[in-house]
């Protein structure tokens, strides 16, 4: 029997959630907007007491962040690291400056690696005038290693459809159902294939990124990872009360949890209980960051912040610096290239 605390360290759940290496950072993005002004904007009398291009208040539950009418975050740059975004509830209007254009959300994922260096745009168009727009949604930072830091930029779209759900039911029949964005379980790969040069995509990178809802009373084991390297971190972000191997849970946590052996998940309280999974061998580089550069040495952030004087990474190819796709309810990706994803829309909140 193990006397190891299945919980490492654990810290309370703040806007940027707490990672371990190969991850660098976790934002849970959770806007409750109103009803639209009919032109996808908040309307004017809600941005009283913002600070309006930098605005992460969360006044009257929600955030403007960059976006000046319409919330969000307009064209800005990346160099040396991936993004994960993973959107549970509301819309995203995606811009870059491959081309790549795409409207996604309920469930969808967006995997973009930012390599020698990208622009994009993420902004959150209101479709709904006549009753809120509620917005949740992921973005994870994965890093990339050195020799990987300098590749072309890689734009790619998992849809809701393709995202494997894994359902596990315990001996009471209750039920813990897994979304495997990334990595493998139960024995066998699952997931889709992450973009090439990502660090996701190294053999025995171990990265997982699942997320996890456990009905009121379910247990599930989750097993151990692959590699002995592998970190581990648990976030418990929706429910009452949890058990990690008999070690109770009892508010909403990051936790660094052991990676080298089965871990028995309980929900012990009411509702449903969920979690995201971030998992991955450590690259084990050091890493120096600036804003949106994440590079090696800070020569190299020197040399990131040159660049994109010198070359826009490529320039802007839209017309502003917040695009957004129109007011129909569709979801859509357009690839460098031209070639579209063209897709069904959802339920306007999901």
């Amino acid at each position: 029997m193990t006397t190891t605390h299945p919980i490492l360290e654990s810290a309370p759940l703040g806007p940027r959630w707490p990672c371990l290496d190969p991850f660098l950072f976790c934002a849970h993005h959770d806007d409750s907007y109103p009803a639209s002004d009919g032109k996808m904007g908040v309307q004017a009398v809600e941005f009283e007491g913002r600070e309006m291009g930098s605005d992460f208040s969360a006044k009257d539950g929600f955030s403007m962040y960059h976006g000046e009418q319409i919330p969000g975050f307009p064209g800005h740059p990346h160099r040396g690291f991936e993004t994960v975004t993973l959107v549970r509830k509301g819309r995203i209007d995606h811009a870059d400056s491959l081309g790549a254009a795409a409207r996604f959300g309920g469930g969808d994922v967006q995997w973009l690696t930012a390599g020698k260096g990208i622009q994009h745009s993420e902004m959150f168009p209101l479709l709904n005038s006549d009753q809120p727009n509620p917005l949740e949604l992921f973005q994870i930072w994965l890093n990339l290693p050195a020799r990987n830091k300098m590749v072309e930029p890689h734009f790619t779209m998992f849809w809701n459809e393709q995202i494997p759900r894994l359902s596990f039911g315990d001996a009471a029949g209750r039920k813990t159902t897994v979304t495997v964005v990334a990595g493998s379980l139960d024995g066998a790969d699952k997931a889709l294939p992450p973009p090439p040069e990502s660090w996701a995509s190294q053999a025995d990178s171990d990265v997982a990124i699942w997320t996890l809802a456990l009905e009121p009373g379910a247990r599930w084991t989750m097993p151990k990872a692959a590699g002995a390297e592998t970190h581990r971190m648990l976030y418990f972000f929706v429910g009452q009360s949890m058990s990690v191997d008999g070690e109770a849970v009892n508010e909403h946590l990051a936790m660094h949890i052991a990676a080298q052996r089965d871990l028995e998940l309980v929900n012990t309280g009411k509702d449903t209980v969920e979690l995201l999974l971030l998992q991955g061998k450590p690259i084990g580089e050091t890493v120096a960051q600036y804003g949106p550069f994440v590079m090696n040495t800070q020569q190299e952030i020197m040399q990131a912040m040159q660049d994109y004087r010198r070359t826009q990474f490529g320039g802007w190819p839209w017309k502003d610096n917040d695009p957004v796709h129109g007011a129909e309810n569709r979801r859509f990706a357009r690839y460098p290239g031209a070639t579209e994803d063209d897709l069904p829309p959802l339920a306007a909140t999901a």
